[in-house]
């Protein structure tokens, strides 16, 4: 029996599974806490870990090009569950990695139920840890419980930041009409276990978008409740109704931009707009609409969704909703090492602190873990270099973020990963002996800054 003391790790979703696992393999003991079942959450259908609440895409997968894409290549160089799981269940979903829920959620469970170091404690946390709890990692993410909540916000006396996040709608495939409807990735591009050819598409003509537009503007919406009146959403999740009101052309370069596609029932005509569908489960049976999230009550949606050419006796798996999301002002309350200044013993990680997305949640929980056992075992673990992926988004929520506050409101955000967080390539790009221009400077400058990545990642991880 290991004599070494357990580190408790709150919230079994996607930042606490990789903080529980990041120890397990540097033999620390852990003691993982989730409170589902015994109690639930408004976005939460199983008691399953590492449950993919929203969409089932983990985004870009091109290493070279996409930070997004660099971020899973550093987290499996690292060793991340979260990344191997997904890898062994990913669906086809053109250039982006797709998995199916179900089975990426019982592969988590499965791989840390199988861990000797790890136990799993079902039941919740209600307040602040046990003094006796001398390293926590709290991975409760944007679904923490009020009582968490409160709690640790009487211990900061910060008042938490909250904004929503909408949910999108999954059809049954076999209710699309395909004679209307075909598959194709934009640009015919494949990604990871895709084949050029992996979404639907649903198209569009002036008309039928214009109607589609006004639809969602006039559409009977959830109605909130008092205290989340003044609740902001997030820039990355808009529901569509949202996006409909800020102009009419709003939803054409967003979700429903017709680029990169060609409609194989009437090839000689560009749609004018598009909307995608994406495989959602393995037996391609479920597939979710993308950039669809929504707050349109149940009714509604089906009304107004079915107004989409291919979709007009579309059968919903699960329709769109809400939830309300909290996050930590972290840049002030978060050391370089993810603990809480006011309580030491009290680290953070995942979407709480200030990062969106799951691969930026997993992230955050992989570097709670590294920290958190590197302290049990008396050593010290340097972040990683800022010019890493991973480096770049623990720079931002720990210091990277300048904060201003506007009409009493804090600037800082959530964040996904992006080329904008990383330290700037100073010197020329230059390709065959000519100073690169345009987009081919764009492209190798990304290029360029991933190279650079991988090489200061591996630097780290010696």
């Amino acid at each position: 029996m290991s004599q070494i003391k357990p580190v408790h790790v709150i919230g079994g979703g996607l930042a606490g599974s990789e903080a529980a696992w990041q120890l397990a393999r540097a033999g620390v003991p852990v003691v993982l806490h989730e409170m589902r079942p015994h109690v639930t959450t408004d976005a939460h259908k199983t008691q399953g870990l590492a449950e993919l609440v929203c969409s089932n895409s983990f985004r870009s997968d091109d290493a070279a090009t996409n930070a997004v894409g660099l971020l899973h290549e550093e987290l499996r160089r690292a060793g991340s569950l979260i990344m191997a799981a997904g890898d062994k269940h990913k669906l086809p979903a053109g250039g982006a990695l797709a998995v199916d829920r179900d089975a990426f959620s019982a592969e988590v469970e499965a791989r840390l139920g199988a861990e000797p170091l790890i136990t799993i404690e079902r039941g919740e946390v209600a307040a602040l840890p046990p003094e006796d709890w001398d390293s926590v990692i709290v991975a409760t993410g944007p679904l923490t419980s009020p009582a968490l909540a409160t709690a640790v916000q009487n211990l900061t006396g910060e008042t938490e930041l909250a904004f929503f996040d909408a949910i999108a709608p999954i059809v049954h495939h076999e209710s699309i009409d395909m004679g209307k409807a075909w598959m194709q990735s934009r640009y015919d591009k494949p990604g990871p276990g895709g084949t050029g050819a992996d979404y639907i598409n649903c198209p569009m003509d002036k008309e039928q978008y214009d109607a589609f537009v006004a639809a969602l503007i006039a559409g009977d919406k959830s109605l909130f409740k008092e205290w989340e009146a003044s609740t902001p959403y997030f820039d990355g999740c808009l529901p569509i109704e949202i996006m409909a009101e800020r102009g009419a052309e709003t939803l054409r370069y967003g979700p429903m931009k017709p680029v990169g596609l060609t409609n194989a029932h009437n090839p000689t005509v560009k749609p004018w707009a598009v909307v995608q569908l994406r495989q959602d489960n393995a037996l391609g049976t479920l597939w979710n609409m993308v950039g669809f999230q929504t707050k349109l009550k149940y009714a509604e949606q089906t009304r107004v969704l079915r107004m989409i050419p291919g979709l007009e006796t579309a059968e919903f798996a699960r329709l769109g909703g809400l939830h309300r999301n909290t996050f930590l002002n972290s840049p002030k309350l978060l050391d370089g090492s993810l603990r809480l200044k006011a309580m030491p013993r009290l680290r953070f990680a995942g979407q709480i602190t200030g990062v969106e997305g799951y691969i930026e949640s997993a992230s955050i929980g992989l570097l709670a873990g590294r920290f958190a056992a590197a302290e049990r075992l008396g050593r010290t673990l340097v972040p990683p270099p800022p010019e890493t992926a991973l480096g770049a988004l623990i720079n931002h929520i720990t210091g990277g973020h300048i904060q201003t506050i506007e009409a009493g409101v804090r600037s800082f955000q959530p964040m996904n990963v992006n080329f904008g967080l990383f330290p700037v390539i100073e010197q020329p790009l230059i390709e065959n002996g000519k100073k690169l221009k345009g987009a081919d400077k764009g492209f190798a400058r990304k290029r360029a800054l991933s190279a650079r990545a991988l090489a200061r990642l591996e630097e780290w991880l010696l």
